[in-house]
């Protein structure tokens, strides 16, 4: 784009190039998101479940946030849990009335806890897992979350957490939404497929100053020591951890509205009809962070979005709303969809960024953002299985409060993009496996041309759309883990989680 200006216009072109790429950078806040494991890592574990037709095998993994180390004497607390366990459609027909659509669950975990000569048990217990569409055929994914005991060492030396047995209670859920009565079976016992169980961390404690040891209860719930007769100083103590009383509202935002919108999901092979249908009881509300980064193309910039050092706004999320299925024995072959809807509405921005390392360029960004749509399943069977994730919403920006060097630019009360531009995410599995544990995201964004930008007759659109408009711009988010009101202890209040670990690769 040749344009002529003088020298003044040529500083101005300057300063609002660099305003424009402050406004890009911190707007392109992704809805969806992409959960990593803050701190925490992840095992997968192979169980051998007591099925009513024999033993059935059954893959779990099991994601912890311990923390690096301890110190004896102090209570040693970890983060909240998930157990994602993975059970065969054939498995599930045997447990579950017939018909079931859609099953909740609840797993408890024994934890076997070592530290040299010295042993207990911790009990994860009654972690929930809210509903899950149950599939015509394939694996259903229950997706158990929670609070874990606190361990307390009474010395120094690394200790070792082992997981043991598991046992889940299943339950179908009605139209209504509501989970129907007892158990539909008695609870399912599972045994880890490789003798002594296998550990999931092992996390050093540091010698802490004398501290005269708690009394102990014989029997407290969720712990069981394993010291014989050893003097309560000498016992590995674990305490059950609840919800604090008076907590404020883990979810302070409304339920969003809208509709989910599946159209930039994958496709299924060309064959015989997907039926769609909206899933009983509308959705399971929660809410969750999302931040990250995003580049420039033009520019080759970067800035954090919706920072987690600041005040950082929520998703509202309606959990697995809708659901599209065809089955395997179908042309074309098996396909899943569950479709989860959501909205984000964030305070306005304050952006800073500096013109060639010097100059500061300030401005206050408006985001109006549409319903967000999260969706994710798999196509086809056995081997040839594939997953999928992706996120999408329109969203424009305005721009407000100019300042450059400290001196006010007046770009007008409507600067905006000309129209909203679509932000379509896409993550990998199992990074991101559904919309309750979320999991990294990442895609490209082509932005349009601003317009209303100026005022007194000056036009200043064409500054903005030769800055920044454009495709090829790189947007990589972290969504947290959504925390679910109605198991109160399922990840809420909600956590911020941590920044992608590095930017989405070109290409």
């Amino acid at each position: 784009m040749n344009v002529k200006t003088s020298a003044t216009g040529g500083r101005r072109s300057v300063r609002l190039a660099s305003v424009a790429a402050v406004v890009l950078l911190a707007g392109l806040l992704s809805g969806s998101g992409s959960a990593a494991e803050e701190g925490g890592s992840a095992v997968t574990l192979a169980y051998d479940c007591a099925l009513p037709g024999g033993t059935g095998r059954v893959t779990v993994r099991v994601t912890t946030a311990f923390p690096s180390s301890g110190t004896a004497g102090t209570p040693l607390e970890s983060g909240p849990v998930t157990v994602d366990v993975r059970l065969a459609r054939a498995d599930l027909e045997a447990l579950l009335p017939a018909g079931t659509e859609v099953v909740a669950s609840t797993a408890t975990l024994a934890v076997g806890i070592r530290q040299k000569d010295r042993s207990a048990e911790a009990r994860w217990l009654d972690l929930p897992a809210p509903g899950s569409a149950v599939p015509a055929e394939g694996e259903v994914s229950l997706v158990h979350t929670g609070p874990v005991p606190s361990v307390t060492l009474p010395a120094a030396g690394d200790v070792t957490f082992t997981a043991g047995r598991l046992t889940l209670g299943l339950r179908p859920v009605t139209d209504a939404g509501a989970e129907s009565g007892p158990a539909a079976a008695p609870p399912l016992g599972c045994e880890p497929a490789e003798d002594g169980g296998t550990p999931l961390a092992t996390v050093p404690v540091k010698a802490g100053p004398p501290d005269p040891w708690p009394s102990r209860t014989e029997g407290d719930e969720g712990a069981r020591g394993t010291d014989g007769g050893a003097d309560a100083g000498d016992r590995i103590a674990v305490e059950p951890r609840t919800a604090e009383a008076g907590s404020e509202e883990p979810c302070p935002v409304d339920p969003p509205a809208g509709t989910a919108d599946w159209s930039d999901a994958p496709k299924p092979p060309p064959g015989g009809p997907v039926m769609e249908v909206d899933i009983p009881g509308g959705g399971t509300f929660g809410c969750a962070y999302a931040v990250g980064m995003a580049t420039v193309y033009k520019l080759n910039g970067a800035m954090i979005i919706n920072d987690p050092a600041k005040k950082p706004g929520l998703i509202s999320v309606l959990a697995n709303v809708h659901r599209g299925q065809r089955v395997a024995g179908a042309a074309g072959g098996f396909y899943l969809r569950l479709d989860s809807l959501g909205n984000l509405k964030l305070p306005d921005a304050d952006s800073t960024f500096l013109t060639f390392g010097f100059q500061p360029v300030s401005a206050k960004v408006e985001f109006e953002n549409g319903p967000l749509t999260i969706s994710t399943g798999n196509i086809g069977t056995g081997s040839s299985k594939t997953y999928f994730a992706t996120a999408s919403f329109k969203q424009s920006l305005r721009l407000y409060d100019v300042e450059v060097n400290g001196t006010p630019l007046d770009v007008g009360p409507n600067c905006r993009t000309a129209a909203p531009f679509k932000v379509v995410l896409n993550g990998d599995f199992p990074e991101y496996a559904n919309v309750f544990d979320g999991g990294p995201m990442n895609g490209k964004v082509e932005i349009p041309p601003f317009s209303g930008c100026g005022t007194g007759g000056e036009d200043l659109d064409n500054l903005f759309t030769a800055a920044i408009s454009g495709p090829g711009n790189v947007v990589a988010m972290n969504q947290g883990r959504t925390c679910i009101p109605s198991h109160s202890s399922t990840f809420c209040p909600p956590t911020v989680p941590a920044l992608p670990g590095k930017e989405t690769p070109a290409g």
